[in-house]
């Protein structure tokens, strides 16, 4: 157990490091915009996390090789004491890329020292933190291509972060409708491995009869509406909806581009041709509700895209395959429930039935959001790959553009 959990760690910390590699140096601070992260930042705030919550409390005679990095790297964690302001983490040129990098190398070693004390009287809870932790640094693996993407896009030159891996373009495929009879069902996580604990307790949920689209909304789907004043119209969307559409100005979705009559979209390969059967993708939660409706149809609940999803395998690479951009739907039955675009769902996050956070300040990791944002299913092109599981919970404010977000329609049984 400790040995695979160590290489799991060390796999997980080089990750890390070999995502930053097509950087230039300059990128390092990149920070567009107050809700997203410089590089530098992500790698610094993962390692800060191992020290905070493991070695300060569990490695005998541990130091910080700089105590002052426990408010420049706190994220949110008011237990742990004050934080460095988020809107300014790109203007953090110090410490310097090589020293984070430093920073990472000690507490590396601080977390090997920890664990060959095999017979530690705090073992157990060494372990669950660790696993905890490495998961934590794969969920910023993933914050670092979308808020790199964000930085890197209001760039004039808009930057390539690394060459497509080239892929067989397949046929177009047509939307269809798959009917689930709904009934008394089981929700929330049911393995033995690792999960959030936002995934916990399983418990029961009354779903009634519904159907699923068997595939996601495309570009070219998504463009019609924009071409009947899907914008322009307020009966489509909901009341804050509509507010922030007029205030932002919004008038398609965010890496949508027009060059010489050409229409394009922004990806972490430069500017691609927008290609019609592919995904929409970074549309808000608002977008994804007033699309649907103008489609004559819905977002599914959470608990109907769980059911819908528990019988199905989830057969993609995510961030491994090296394409950080959906891919057209492909096969037949229910496709791209996994690891192509985050999957708006029409269900506010909030907390299971006999949910209880953590004591301390480990507990506000995901408790203490649950209140005003929508729960998003499926993971993304960014994804891990483990983290693509039927009841991974993801949550962000229905505004949000971000990051790899995109639409699955549901709707009632059709008679």
């Amino acid at each position: 157990m400790t040995a695979r959990l160590l290489q799991r760690y060390r796999e997980t910390r080089a990750q890390s490091l070999s995502f930053c590699q097509p950087l230039a140096i300059e990128d390092y601070g990149l920070q567009s915009e107050p809700f997203t992260s410089p590089p530098k930042w992500h790698l610094a705030h993962t390692t800060w996390f191992f020290e905070t919550f493991l070695l300060k409390p569990f490695l005998e005679g541990y130091a910080s090789p700089e105590p002052r990095y426990e408010v420049l790297f706190n994220s949110y964690y008011n237990g742990i004491g004050e934080q460095y302001p988020r809107p300014r983490r790109g203007l953090l040129s110090r410490p310097t890329v090589a020293e984070v990098r430093d920073y990472r190398a000690s507490v590396d070693a601080g977390i090997e020292s920890l664990l060959a004390e095999t017979q530690h009287p705090a073992r157990q809870d060494i372990v669950a933190r660790l696993e905890l932790g490495i998961e934590h640094e794969r969920q910023h693996q993933e914050l670092f291509f979308t808020d790199l993407k964000w930085s890197l896009a209001v760039n004039p030159l808009l930057p390539v972060y690394t060459d497509a891996v080239p892929t067989a373009d397949p046929e177009p495929v047509s939307q269809s409708w798959h009917a689930f009879e709904g009934g008394l069902v089981e929700t929330g996580y049911a393995g033995d491995g690792f999960c959030f604990d936002n995934e916990l307790p399983r418990h029961r949920v009354f779903v009634e009869a519904f159907e699923l689209a068997g595939r996601l909304v495309t570009n070219g789907e998504f463009a019609l509406f924009v071409e009947d004043g899907g914008y322009q119209r307020p009966e489509l969307w909901l009341a804050d909806g509509w507010d922030t559409v007029q205030a932002q100005q919004w008038v398609a979705p965010h890496y949508w581009l027009q060059r010489d009559g050409e229409a394009l979209e922004y990806t972490l390969h430069g500017p691609q041709p927008r290609r019609d059967h592919n995904p929409v993708c970074h549309v808000s939660g608002y977008e994804a509700d007033a699309y649907a409706r103008w489609a004559g149809a819905r977002l599914p609940t959470e608990h109907e895209w769980e059911l819908a999803a528990a019988g199905a395998a989830a057969p993609h690479d995510g961030v491994d395959s090296g394409h950080y951009h959906p891919r057209p739907a492909n096969g037949s039955g229910l496709r791209q429930l996994y690891g192509d675009c985050w999957q708006w769902t029409q269900s506010g996050y909030g907390p299971y039935p006999g949910y209880r956070a953590s004591s301390g300040a480990i507990g506000e990791y995901n408790g203490k959001f649950m209140s005003s944002q929508w729960v998003l299913r499926g993971g993304s092109c960014v994804s891990k790959a483990d983290h693509l599981r039927p009841s991974y919970r993801n949550f962000f404010y229905p505004p949000d553009r971000w990051q790899f977000s995109g639409i699955r329609l549901a709707r009632e049984v059709q008679s």
